[in-house]
């Protein structure tokens, strides 16, 4: 696809043209430039450091939706084997939002359930841009149960902006297939691994996230609304999305610290899309270092702990 450009990227974007007029004038004129090269190539790395090091919450989010960050569908041809995609609820139809199937992790048979988005307006309108049907949950939901048959861990991987809150949705029952979702992942007799690879968007989000273990990307976000959303309620004022960001406490730092979230998996500098094999040999080896762990356990001590896990977050006070 296109190059894209986040705007707080422009000034790696102006070292990179540097960098590439400066090859283009070497190999035109035959004159060496790996001096000059390497100057600007290490004040490159420094800036990419620099820039990523100070994101704002909101500079996150964006980063999160970034259009060359890798989706599920990416992770399954990178860090997993023998993919064998299912499809269809047996109840309405199939949703493209959600892709889910049998794969293989270090030999491992594993049911690999994520949100899909897509790399250009066709694709994005064949997948409705990450935002799943309730046919798209209940597909989820069938294929974890299969796995629990076989006692084979479920590995759910979170991008969506939320469930679609269309009418054809709300009258297939869009917030029963959520609920119903929530409730049977919290029982379900087998390991289940959630990882938030990008935008972790409300019940949507939830629908795929309640797991034996939650791991987020560095710059993946998680929240009950969009900081667009959420300025356009409290303050009738979606350009307030800075102030939203913050206030959310929606970064993978604010979730750890929060106790929502049990690891964050490092991404290269400069992101999710900068290194894109970088990114999926990280999350390689967080879940297979969490699967093995899991394995461990016996279903009914699972399902307790999992229980216990979500009981345990929040804070309240007796009135």
């Amino acid at each position: 696809m296109a190059s894209y450009t986040l705007e707080f990227e422009k000034p790696l974007a102006e070292l990179e043209k540097q960098i590439d007029e400066l090859k283009r004038v070497g190999t035109e004129r035959e004159i060496d430039v790996l001096g000059e090269l390497s100057t600007l190539e290490a004040k490159l790395d420094t800036k990419r450091a620099e820039i990523y090091a100070g994101l704002t919450p909101m500079q996150r989010v964006l980063v999160a939706r970034h259009p060359r960050r890798p989706y599920t569908l990416d992770y399954l041809s990178s860090i997993f084997t023998d993919f064998i995609e299912l499809h269809g609820d047996r109840l309405f139809r199939d949703d493209p939002a959600i892709v889910g199937g049998w794969a293989r992790l270090a030999g491992q048979s594993v049911m690999v359930i994520g949100h899909q988005k897509g790399r250009d307006t066709k694709e994005n309108i064949k997948r409705n841009f990450g935002m799943p049907h309730p046919e798209g949950y209940r597909k989820a939901l069938r294929l974890m149960h299969l796995a629990a048959r076989f006692n084979a861990p479920v590995i759910t991987l979170i991008d969506t902006p939320g469930a679609y809150p269309g009418l054809g949705a709300e009258e297939r029952g869009q917030s029963e297939a959520l609920a119903r979702n929530i409730l049977e992942m919290s029982v379900l007799p087998t390991p289940i691994i959630a990882v938030v690879i990008g935008e972790g968007g409300s019940g949507g989000a939830l629908a795929l996230g309640v797991a034996d273990r939650i791991l987020m990307f560095e710059n993946s976000v998680y929240s009950v609304i969009s900081p667009e959303g959420c300025a356009a309620i409290l303050w009738k004022d979606a350009t307030q999305r800075e102030r939203a960001a913050e206030a959310l406490k929606v970064t993978s730092d604010d979730l750890l610290r929060l106790g929502l979230v049990d690891e964050i998996v490092k991404e290269p500098v400069g992101g999710a899309h900068f290194d894109p094999d970088e990114t999926g040999e990280s999350l390689r080896t967080a879940l297979i270092r969490h699967l093995t762990e899991l394995r461990k356990l016996r279903p009914e001590k699972l399902v307790k702990r999992r229980h216990d896990k979500f009981a345990a977050m929040g804070a309240y006070a007796d009135a």
